[in-house]
């Protein structure tokens, strides 16, 4: 959840409950499906519950947050095979399985869509995990009757026609939740702060200024990104945790640095910027007026303030109709695609991606 518990206090429900409650749902799926028939060998349970359990093990502090700034150019998805695959050495080969299905090269096609596609375990318990902590209702869905309507045919994963409606209001409250959620405009400043003070971070260290914070966090604001990631940089990888990021924090309010200090105060005071959020791109005159006045209130030289006034763009497709299907078992047997088979006239809508456009600056220069 990144830091969406500055927005809705009660987030605070970590990737480790979420990795148990998918394994659970996946346990209720093998048994729907081989109550349906669906042959499924106790090595392939097996699998399955390991790299549904493991999916996710690749994150690193503040999740989605920081993907792609500690550690640039991999993604979490990466760094969670390259886990499995290091597990799989410790236990001499006993997640081979795991990983097949992880990597989509199991012969099963459907055993990879039960952890990774449009209608999966992960999807299924995440939506209602992070609906409950937050208190956002919108986002509540019925995951066991999704699974009870899951079957398999033609090797694909598909969703029994009478179980529509439970996908048309999984898809609904997906939307619902990145906007009301994920996307929220608080945690979204949030984010952008954290990663503004990474980047600052990084600099001042590539300066040679001092920065106290733990090693292994201090290892990765140091290495180049065109560094290989070896076996060591892993096992460095696995000590961090968001409390190496507060910790630090708490430390760098007090730095010589006024960016550096600036930023962590906002964070951890909670005075973040402004932000707006409009529907089409912010002007540059306006952004450059904003640059302006930030330079000369904190007296800042050229580049600094970009720290504090900034914009970018968000999206959100809660449905890709191009990519892993979600399809409709007809009782005929005909597949039929969930955007064509619903009578819900804003499924197809769903499908398309919609862009929205931020601005960031201080408050005080409204």
């Amino acid at each position: 959840m990144g830091l969406s518990y500055i927005v809705y206090p009660g987030a605070h429900h970590t990737r480790f409950h979420h990795a148990l409650g998918s394994m659970h749902l996946m346990v209720q799926a093998i048994r729907v499906l081989r109550f349906k028939k669906v042959e499924i060998t106790e090595e392939e349970e097996m699998g399955l519950l390991v790299a549904i359990l493991l999916h996710d093990i690749g994150h690193g502090p503040f999740s989605h947050a920081l993907e792609f700034s500690l550690v640039e150019n991999v993604s979490h998805e990466a760094l969670s095979l390259r886990l499995i695959e290091k597990l799989n050495e410790e236990f001499d080969g006993a997640l081979t399985m795991a990983i097949a299905i992880f990597k989509g090269e199991h012969p099963k096609r459907f055993l990879n869509q039960l952890v990774s596609s449009q209608l999966d375990t992960d999807r299924l318990d995440y939506l209602k995990r992070d609906s409950f902590y937050t208190g956002v209702t919108e986002g509540n869905i019925s995951s066991e009757r999704i699974i009870t309507m899951l079957n398999v045919q033609d090797d694909e994963l598909v969703v029994e026609e009478k179980g529509i409606y439970s996908v048309e209001k999984f898809l609904m409250a997906r939307r619902f939740m990145y906007w009301q959620v994920y996307l929220h405009k608080t945690s979204l400043v949030a984010e952008q702060l954290l990663l503004k003070l990474i980047k600052r971070s990084k600099l001042l260290l590539q300066e040679g200024h001092e920065l106290e914070c733990a090693a292994a966090l201090k290892y990765f604001l140091t290495r180049n990104g065109a560094d290989r990631f070896d076996e060591s940089t892993l096992l460095q990888f696995v000590l961090l945790d968001d409390v190496d990021i507060i910790s630090a924090l708490k430390t760098w309010q007090f730095h010589d640095d006024f960016v550096l200090s600036k930023l962590s105060g906002m964070l951890l005071n909670r005075n973040l910027l402004e932000i707006r959020i409009k529907n089409n791109p912010i002007a540059d005159e306006k952004m450059q007026k904003k640059r302006n006045w930030v330079k000369s209130s904190y007296g800042l030289r050229d580049g600094e303030a970009d720290y504090f006034v900034f914009s970018g763009e968000i999206s959100n497709r809660a449905y890709n109709a191009d990519y892993q299907n979600i399809n409709i078992a007809r009782k005929s047997g005909k597949l039929t695609d969930v955007a064509n088979a619903s009578d819900h006239l804003n499924l197809k809508a769903l499908s398309k991606k919609v862009t929205k456009y931020y601005v960031c600056y201080p408050k005080e220069s409204v």
